[in-house]
């Protein structure tokens, strides 16, 4: 896998070995990244931007983001292997001064306040497909009042997956890209 746009353009991303870790694929990601540059819904710019990557595993989505010129990236994962990756990305392209990675439980992350001393433009949630409470993270994250005026929240889920999204999140698109669907909202 390679990053596709941006400053660090072509440069590879490790992956973990095993099943466990389900990184966005290429079509997905140049897909919401052409959404994020061309809707006329969406106003947040990645450019100069602050994102909270939870679930990160190798962390292709924030690293794009960190190569189209994001200011600050806090990945947070839990899985040891998907964790080593995700240091080794950051290691290799030489971009630990935009990261900040935290070993932590994305469903926890939030009773940690020393993570919320910023407010986020983008909130990237791609938990394994088979989670179920996705509504618990986007209630505790308009709870906490953690996007920006313009921010959003992303939504990876599979293209199949039909849970009722909580009320507390205005959708501003859906996207179905291969067996992925994207849901954004604020």
């Amino acid at each position: 896998m390679r990053i596709i746009s941006g400053e660090l353009k072509g440069k590879k991303i490790f992956l973990p070995k095993d099943k466990n870790t389900r990184p966005l694929r290429d079509l997905v990601k140049e897909s919401l990244f052409n959404l994020l540059k061309h809707s006329n819904k969406i106003t947040v710019k990645i450019e100069d931007s602050i994102i909270l990557d939870l679930f990160s595993g190798s962390g292709s989505f924030g690293i794009e983001c960190i190569s189209r010129k994001a200011k600050k990236v806090f990945f947070i994962e839990n899985y040891s292997e998907a964790l080593k990756i995700l240091n080794k990305n950051i290691s290799h392209l030489g971009i630990n001064n935009k990261c900040n990675v935290s070993e932590k439980d994305s469903f926890k992350i939030f009773d940690y306040q020393e993570y919320f001393t910023n407010k986020f433009d983008i909130i990237f949630i791609d938990p394994p497909y088979k989670e179920n409470k996705i509504n618990d993270l986007i209630d505790k994250i308009k709870n906490k009042n953690l996007l920006n005026k313009d921010g959003i929240m992303i939504l990876h889920r599979h293209k199949n997956d039909n849970f009722v999204i909580t009320n507390n999140l205005n959708v501003l698109d859906e996207r179905k890209y291969g067996i992925s669907k994207i849901i954004i909202g604020n």
